[in-house]
């Protein structure tokens, strides 16, 4: 008899298993918008990985990007260190200057090298950027996939024409695209009124939510007094954190009935009651025993309504 864990699920049509809450890296080396290395330390990384990992979360995303190459790394020596199967997603920036398909496989082995692995699960396209068409990509990232490089494709980003054309061209290959890596919350809820997240189910794509807390204004601890610190702080102020008080106090109501759940943790919840897997980011063990607390338990069908409903005001 085969015992289905009920916090996994498939990654798109793959064969691939990956906790329904993953883990961001963005903030692992990232000091323009996260401050790495002033509030939190490369022990307080480790500790938030070894949290998450025996809390059930077994995938981590991260990209060249995020500190120019540190979180990479610093993934890369994390993993040396323990026995336990993880997924490991990574993202190719299409930078302007990138112009060929030999670009995406010259960025894959430099990033290969900084995490020390032969091959990545999911390799993504970071943007849509031009001047390189989405086809000329997903042919490259076809040829990697092939050469045994890389297991899954995923975008990110990518406008619901943009998924379609990336779909449409690896099918050509035989290679489904295993993911549409976006912003999506209760405060940006784009993707279910683009008809985006219904496209995804249509065709066996899975949703990854990225800033599903909105980068923490969605914890409860952020109000008009107390704002967001550094550049969170001068894009969210003022009048945005008083629009959002009604909404944290619905998640706290929620989160009370629940348990004694965070509005965090209800945040997170109502992303995955719409089918999509959030990534959610730790800086520290607290932060990662936080998101692996919104596993195990799904909102209720009245409980998701409500939050639709506060949100959109």
């Amino acid at each position: 008899m085969i015992v289905k864990n009920i916090n996994s699920v498939s990654l798109g049509t793959t064969n691939i298993s990956i906790s329904k809450i993953g883990l961001g890296t963005w903030a692992w080396g990232d000091t323009t918008v996260w401050s790495y290395g002033k509030g939190y330390t490369d022990d307080d990384i480790q500790e938030a990985f070894t949290v998450s990992i025996n809390n059930g979360v077994n995938f981590l995303d991260t990209a060249e990007i995020y500190g120019r190459g540190t979180s990479e790394k610093l993934i890369g020596n994390l993993l040396k260190a323990i026995n336990t199967d993880i997924v490991i997603a990574s993202k190719f920036m299409p930078f302007p200057w990138r112009l060929t398909k030999g670009s995406l496989r010259k960025a894959l082995i430099r990033s290969l090298k900084r995490l020390q692995l032969e091959s990545v699960d999911v390799y993504q396209t970071h943007w849509p950027f031009p001047p390189v068409p989405v086809r000329t990509w997903m042919d490259a990232m076809a040829d990697v996939v092939e050469d045994g490089l890389v297991r899954a494709v995923g975008v990110s980003n990518y406008s619901k024409a943009q998924m379609f054309r990336a779909y449409d061209q690896l099918a050509k290959r035989n290679i489904p695209l295993a993911s549409n890596q976006v912003e999506y919350s209760l405060l940006k809820r784009s993707p279910e009124t683009s008809g985006l997240l219904n496209s995804c189910k249509e065709l066996g794509i899975t949703l990854i939510a990225y800033s599903p807390l909105t980068m923490g204004l969605l914890t409860g601890k952020y109000s008009p007094d107390n704002p967001p610190p550094g550049i969170r702080g001068r894009r969210y102020r003022g009048n945005k954190l008083v629009r959002i008080e009604k909404l944290n106090g619905l998640l706290r109501e929620i989160g009370q009935t629940r348990g004694g759940k965070s509005p965090a943790q209800v945040a997170l919840n109502w992303l995955l009651a719409k089918g999509t897997v959030p990534i959610p980011g730790a800086k520290n063990a607290e932060q990662a025993k936080q998101n692996a607390g919104a596993l195990g338990w799904i909102l209720s069908d009245e409980e998701v309504a409500l939050l639709d409903r506060e949100s959109q005001k």
